[in-house]
């Protein structure tokens, strides 16, 4: 392993681990994996013997090379589409975390380099406004400045309207729970539509790492298990429909309508609602003004590169912040976790904390508040305030990663959906009270686990009372949910279409 100057692993790197297999070596070897992994020295293993290398090393050595390609930026560049602009930029950030997170192959020039120019140059632009998208399909050149990402969208093969008006099952939401379902929908015979506001993946597809997911011994990205699924799903036939929200449920007969941003409708036997949550956004006179410009919601995994050797903080004291933090923290010269709680432990995995604070360079100011941020065009410092004396104090700091917090993406639905006083759906037995069911339901049966009180909607994964906000459970709620969608059909005698 090369490391650096000072000592410190480059993170341009792929720490890797030979582990020899033997009834002698198998325990010390485990042990000593299995400590290496909690104190993020290593990111995966390769084990020995490897015979037949093309079952066991050539698989494994190109995962490797994958994603040290896509970390370390290395390797030959995308000449099909390539984005210009300043990351600082809202709008040049927001078109790049959208080609990130879906999976486009792309290269990224900043407007101050020599690549950029000449690419402008080719397309006869001077960049004066950014940000700018050149795509090349092999017969013309396709230039886009400063566009809308529904301008775009088609031309990277995402559909941005429904091909259909009526399905048997529609999904708002393409996370881990709505992914699960239309999967599962799909592959038993539904015709099923999902949409999507942003990507696929959801909060889920923001993280780095995912070290805790069953069947991933060596962690999987956020965004290559998203892909994973959404794959699967295309493969069975389900249409994802990007850059459109749900924006209003009703009852047509036995059927609902769902509308969408756009103005048009969709007609459905059954819904499932899966949009999910969105971190709560923080209160301060330039705390909004700055969002885009330093201040990011999110993990921001397209950002890594960026903040080399910059002072970021993390807001939150969760798993999504303590993967942030062990992420960026192989780039940025420092991380430091803000949170109002007193220990990281009561929110965050256990293996989790434990690599948290074998990271040097994570620093931890815990029982504090953010209160404000300074800066004119991007972020410079932040304010901080101390919960225990009141005191404030102002820091730098060029990069902030919120993640507190969570407000449910239930906004859109009709009062016949009942929630609770956080916003979050209620579902199957969660709705009954001393025994009884909502005056609204009118069936003579109880609701089905994941049924909401509107027979033939369901919820799932975070947006769902009583959810556990782990991966692995919103995949299971959309599994179940489909389950308890056949008895819906089966109860109903609806066809599918």
């Amino acid at each position: 392993i090369a490391v650096e100057d000072e000592g410190n692993v480059r993170a341009d790197l792929q720490r890797d681990l030979a582990r020899r297999y033997s009834a002698d070596y198998q325990v010390l070897n485990t042990d000593v994996m299995e400590q290496a992994f909690t104190l993020n020295q290593v990111d995966s293993y390769i084990t020995k013997p490897w015979e037949p290398a093309e079952e066991w090393l050539y698989p494994t050595v190109g995962d490797l090379l994958r994603d040290w390609v896509r970390v370390a930026d290395a390797g030959p560049r995308s000449t099909v589409i390539q984005l210009i602009g300043d990351l600082w930029q809202p709008r040049c950030y927001r078109l790049k975390d959208l080609l990130d997170r879906n999976g486009v192959p792309y290269a990224y020039y900043p407007s101050d380099s020599e690549h950029a120019r000449e690419v402008l140059a080719s397309v006869g632009k001077d960049g004066q406004r950014l940000p700018v998208l050149v795509v090349n399909d092999g017969r013309r050149t396709q230039c886009f400045v400063d566009p809308e990402p529904a301008e775009v969208a088609p031309l990277l093969g995402a559909d941005i309207r429904p091909r259909v008006n009526e399905c048997d099952v529609l999904i708002a939401g393409a996370g881990p729970a709505g992914l699960a379902a239309a999967v599962y929908a799909a592959s038993e015979g539904l015709s099923t539509l999902a949409i999507e506001a942003e990507a696929v993946g959801g909060q889920a597809g923001t993280s780095a790492m995912i070290r805790n997911y069953l069947g991933f011994p060596r962690g999987v990205s956020g965004r290559d298990l998203a892909m994973r699924a959404s794959e699967q799903a295309r493969l069975f036939g389900v249409q994802v429909v990007y850059l459109q929200k749900a924006t209003g449920l009703r009852q047509e007969g036995n059927r609902y309508e769902v509308s969408l941003t756009d103005g048009t409708a969709v007609t459905a036997r059954l819904v499932i609602i899966a949009t999910g949550v969105t971190y709560r956004r923080l209160p301060g006179p330039n705390l909004e003004r700055l969002t885009g410009a330093g201040i990011f919601y999110g993990a921001a995994p397209s950002l890594a590169q960026a903040i080399r050797g910059l002072p970021v903080f993390v807001a939150g004291a969760g798993n999504s912040a303590g993967q942030t933090a062990v992420h960026l923290a192989q780039y940025a010269e420092s991380v430091t976790i803000v949170a109002p709680d007193p220990s990281l432990s009561d929110h965050m995995s256990d293996y989790l904390v434990k690599q948290v604070q074998a990271t040097p360079r994570i620093r931890l100011c815990l029982g504090r508040a953010i209160i404000d941020a300074v800066g004119g065009q991007r972020l410079e410092a932040l304010v901080l305030k101390n919960l225990a004396d009141g005191t404030t104090e102002t820091v730098p700091a060029l990069a902030l990663f919120v993640m507190i917090g969570a407000r449910p993406l239930t906004d859109w639905l009709p009062p016949g959906i009942l929630r609770d006083p956080g916003g979050y759906i209620l579902t199957g037995p969660d709705m009954l009270r001393e025994g009884r069911l909502p005056d609204n339901w009118t069936l003579r049966r109880q609701p089905f686990p994941r049924e909401t009180s509107l027979p033939g909607v369901f919820a799932v994964g975070d947006v769902r009372h009583g959810a556990v906000n782990r991966v692995a459970s919103a995949v299971g709620d959309g599994a179940i949910a489909v389950q308890m969608a056949h008895e819906y059909l089966k109860e109903r005698s609806l066809a599918p279409v």
